[in-house]
């Protein structure tokens, strides 16, 4: 019988996933996997379990969780060489990677994937670290850090975006000097995200080109502008209209780096898939088809 490691994180969105646990097991079971779980219970320990995990010794490793607990997992895996293929169970507030994948919410219905086919994932690598969905500087890049935990469970993405709208009150310009495979400029922003999705935050249309393994990301640099054009720029983008706007910058590439060139403490943190990322400056690198995930992409994708 082949073997599967199921993680889950108990405190992910609503964290309903433990009543779905033994029909999850049945199901794997009645694929053919004996499975063997690990209920995460203090920050590190996903890390260190999975670190302890012989190489080879599992076929497939099932994570659930939101977007946050799906990069402990991978970053894991990929320090210590492991190359199972990932099954992603959604149990967060966004799980915006999961969505891109069309993977199904209902956690049974996602299980329910161990029995399909593989796909190669790009993942990225910033100061070493890596992400599976975003990376993120500027002012808003640590939006789903600062949303408290009861507007979180409470009001799910809506208390992104309101905590982001908070910070568009009075947003700092932030000069940086960006530089891609094509040269380097400077320029005074709002926001910095490098996409490997079509979305973060629960803002899925960002980015219609994008994919998950054509071997780059998808940049979109918000440009600082005057505070009556940023309500314009809101409604484009969430018609899925804001990339011609003239306030943002968007282009795709497999390399950037991001220097500050400004010296407030309070924007040097960056995001990477909803958690604390390293401080600038950074450099963005794909990692083509890293990873395998049990999955199907569709044509929309």
């Amino acid at each position: 019988m082949k073997k599967i490691k199921l993680i889950y994180n108990p405190h992910s969105g609503d964290k309903n996933f433990k009543r779905w646990l033994h029909e999850c097991v049945w199901l794997f079971q009645g694929a053919g996997y004996e499975t063997h779980v690990f209920a995460s219970m203090e920050q590190g320990d996903i890390e260190a379990h999975i670190a302890e995990m012989p190489i080879g010794y599992y076929d497939a490793i099932a994570a659930s969780g939101g977007d946050g607990t799906l990069n402990i997992v991978v970053n894991a895996m990929l320090a210590n060489g492991h190359s199972m293929p990932l099954l992603v169970i959604p149990s967060g507030t966004a799980n915006d990677f999961a969505s891109f994948l069309k993977i199904p919410e209902l956690p049974l219905d996602a299980a329910a994937l161990i029995n399909g086919p593989v796909i190669p994932c790009d993942v990225g690598m910033v100061n070493g670290r890596y992400f599976l969905n975003v990376c993120a500087a500027g002012i808003l890049a640590n939006v789903s850090q600062n949303v408290g935990k009861e507007l979180k469970d409470s009001l799910g993405k809506l208390a992104y975006y309101l905590t982001a709208l908070g910070k568009l009150a009075n947003p700092v310009p932030l000069r940086m000097r960006i530089t891609n495979s094509a040269g380097s400029f400077e320029e005074d922003i709002y926001l910095f995200l490098a996409l490997n999705t079509s979305g973060t935050g629960g803002l899925s249309r960002l980015s219609s080109a994008a994919s998950v393994n054509d071997g780059h990301f998808d940049f979109i640099i918000f440009k600082a502008m005057p505070v009556m054009d940023i309500a314009v720029v809101l409604l484009r983008l969430l018609a899925g209209e804001h990339l011609s706007d003239t306030n943002i910058i968007y282009f795709q590439d497999n390399y950037v780096k991001v220097e500050p060139l400004f010296d407030n403490d309070e924007y040097m943190n960056t995001d990477i898939d909803g958690e604390s990322g390293p401080q600038l400056p950074i450099t963005i690198e794909n990692r083509h088809n890293a990873i395998k995930v049990f999955g199907e992409l569709s044509k929309s994708n």
